[in-house]
């Protein structure tokens, strides 16, 4: 299959036009017509993931964040994301990205059938066909937020979390945003959420939300979208022919 033919299998399932206005989706870096008889799924587009897919010799790496968001006036090896774009294009590997498309017609689901939401519902509606961005609805069963972190480590495989808000107080609906979820308090709030699950946290926004009424589970904005990965992968394999191979599982950061 050409890599023109494996996009239009891709952005079947997870259209552009339902990427925000914002986003930069779709295949950045390639030629149309080469075949793609191998791929490698990751979340980022890091050096790790460059020169590992050199090693697997592939055609296409399928990320869900995109290696270029803003204009680039020169590419050199002066620059990490030039220094990135000259092996791909060395190598001849292209680089697609699926994001915010993703996230409104794949993620969102995901990551509350993940966590177990019961009566689920769209947490920010893009006009996307009632679709959008993340889900909120009600866990299987009242807790405490500090077994609500328990939870979500669990259900996410996660090493840590980080906690605003009393370990003690009770929780029932949840809503859960993968990715960077600042923006989405007012919305958890609106629709009468106890705690939000999300990542990108900061202090004061952590510190207010909490003073709102809000409780706010930061898991991380891998820790909750690394779902992507085998997620894409198994979509895919479903697709297309080529061999799909996927990135290990390794935070970027650690808690010592």
């Amino acid at each position: 299959m050409v890599c023109k033919e494996l996009v239009l299998k891709i952005e079947e399932k997870y259209p552009v036009d339902a990427a925000l206005s914002w986003d930069n989706v779709g295949l950045l870096v390639g030629c149309t017509q080469q075949d793609v008889k191998r791929i490698f799924v990751a979340l980022d587009l890091t050096d790790e993931v460059v020169e590992a897919a050199i090693e697997e010799q592939v055609d296409l790496i399928v990320t869900h964040h995109p290696m270029l968001f803003l204009p680039q006036k020169k590419v050199t090896d002066e620059t990490v994301v030039g220094r990135r774009l000259i092996r791909l294009i060395q190598n001849h590997i292209g680089c697609y990205a699926a994001h915010t498309n993703y996230d409104v017609l794949g993620m969102a689901e995901l990551a509350g059938k993940q966590l177990g939401l019961l009566q689920a519902e769209v947490l920010e509606e893009t006009g996307w066909e009632k679709e959008g961005i993340g889900r909120v609805g009600f866990l299987p069963q009242e807790m405490t937020l500090g077994a609500c972190c328990e939870w979500v480590k669990e259900k996410f495989h996660l090493p840590s979390v980080k906690l605003f808000g009393d370990m003690e107080t009770r929780v029932r609906r949840a809503a859960i945003s993968p990715g960077s979820g600042k923006s989405m308090i007012d919305l958890a709030l609106e629709k009468k959420a106890d705690v939000l699950i999300t990542g990108d946290i900061d202090h004061h926004t952590g510190i207010d939300a909490v003073a709102e009424g809000l409780g706010i589970i930061d898991a991380g904005h891998y820790g909750l979208e690394y779902i992507f990965v085998q997620d894409m992968a198994k979509f895919l394999r479903d697709c297309t022919d080529a061999e799909v191979l996927t990135a290990k599982t390794v935070f970027p950061f650690q808690n010592v």
